[in-house]
């Protein structure tokens, strides 16, 4: 079977490495791919963006089906186009990915299907976005409502700070057009999990739980990034709040969106605030998440590659069996390049220590320069992920290889999986 897998990130090298773990067979193409992936299969050097282009190689190719990693092409509408060439892909249309793309229609979506979530208006100028901020006061949740790499969410602490974060959004173009439209939004009080299921628009699989880590700096410090590290499981996700993401979440969400003429299919993302109210969505995302996916997929026993195949054909997955899990714990460090989350240097050169048994290096912003080295290329650069029997040997492992990722500028937390290491010890 020959499959294609659009992007070029360590969430898209994580998946492909799943892919051939259940079929060593498989023939996997990437587009446009990175170095790693390249040690998986071939990779094309066709943008993510460039949908007519992966259209002409999923044809001349006779790909089984593809798969979509990133949120950009999904906004695009790459599966539209797909689906009405006759391609077999894995994502949500266009209309069904605003459940991600567009703050607003989620959060109006949610409200009206009962859905647990905070309350929050939608506001193109500045001075009603913050007389609506002073209205609820601080802390207060300043959002763009479009697409801004999971760095358009500010937690205003002062009404000042909110009223500085309007105007850079409507006024500073900070996130351009994603920003163009702001969400005024009560802050909620609790932790965050994100909880991923496969589902063919009414039928759902669902993973376990996984914790990301979006700020810079260690003990959950410093500026808001796209993730500097996952684990799973997480110990105070129980049965009993995976049961309610099922009932109160993600059936009530897909047959809101079946309502609306915008059947979801793919891989639907709830970022959740476990509230002293009970569990409140965050946001969805539209795709797997990043860095959630590396810590994940390790940790499952079961195959992915039957139940993707099954939703991109269009087929129900209503008989599939419930995901089986590992033992043990996963958990993904970044290593992430100087400057990082804001302007970074690219082209240092990488030194990678040798294979270790538990460890997979998943390449996130990478490449080859033209003397075949091994350079970044992005902010974030890699993401290690560790299997161990428990979380704090899982942490300590994968945060001992990322220490040994060598290059200029070089940052990464030593402290992925701190607040479950921290219940681990209150407990003891």
């Amino acid at each position: 079977m020959r499959v294609l897998v659009v992007g070029g990130g360590a969430r898209e090298h994580a998946l492909g490495w799943k892919l051939l773990a259940d079929d060593p067979s498989l023939d996997l193409i990437s587009a446009p791919g990175n170095p790693g992936l390249a040690e998986l299969g071939r990779c094309e050097a066709i943008a993510a963006t460039d949908i007519a282009g992966l259209a002409a190689l999923a044809r001349r190719e006779e790909v089984a089906f593809t798969i979509v990693g990133p949120e950009g092409p999904l906004d695009a509408g790459i599966v539209d186009h797909f689906r009405s060439n006759g391609l077999a892909v894995f994502g949500p249309s266009k209309a069904a990915a605003r459940i991600e793309t567009s703050k607003r229609f989620a959060k109006e979506l949610m409200l009206a299907a009962n859905v647990p979530t905070a309350g929050a208006r939608t506001f193109t100028s500045v001075a009603a976005a913050t007389a609506e901020a002073e209205r609820l006061g601080a802390p207060v949740v300043i959002k763009a409502s479009g697409l801004a790499a999971g760095k358009g969410v500010i937690v205003a602490t002062s009404i000042a700070e909110a009223r500085e974060a309007i105007e850079s959004m409507l006024e500073g173009n900070v996130f351009g057009e994603a920003g163009h439209e702001v969400l005024v939004e009560e802050f909620m009080s609790g932790e965050e999990i994100s909880v991923f299921a496969l589902t063919d628009g009414t039928h759902v699989l669902p993973m376990i739980a996984a914790q990301d880590h979006k700020r810079i700096g260690e003990g959950d410090t410093g500026p808001n990034t796209g993730g500097m590290g996952a684990y799973a499981p997480v110990s105070i996700a129980t049965g009993g709040i995976a049961a309610q993401t099922m009932d109160r979440v993600f059936l009530p969400t897909l047959a809101a969106l079946r309502a609306a003429g915008s059947t979801f299919t793919g891989l639907l993302y709830a970022g959740l605030m476990l509230t002293r109210e009970g569990q409140k969505v965050v946001e969805f995302n539209c795709r797997f998440g990043d860095p959630e996916t590396e810590a994940l997929l390790p940790l499952m026993a079961t195959g992915l590659l039957e139940p993707m195949r099954a939703i991109a054909n269009g087929d129900s997955i209503a008989g599939a069996p419930p995901i089986e899990w590992r033992a043990g714990a996963a958990v993904t460090t970044v290593v992430a390049a100087e400057g990082y989350p804001g302007s970074v240097r690219t082209g240092e050169e990488i030194s990678l220590p040798p294979d270790e048994g538990g460890v997979m290096v998943f390449h996130a912003g990478t490449k080859r320069n033209v003397e075949g080295a091994l350079v970044t290329a992005g902010g974030r650069v890699f993401a290690i992920t560790a299997l161990g029997d428990s979380l704090a040997a899982a942490q300590k492992l994968s945060a001992s290889h990322a220490s040994r990722v060598q290059f200029d500028g070089r940052q990464y937390r030593r402290d992925i999986g701190w607040r479950d290491l921290a219940r681990q010890s209150d407990r003891a």
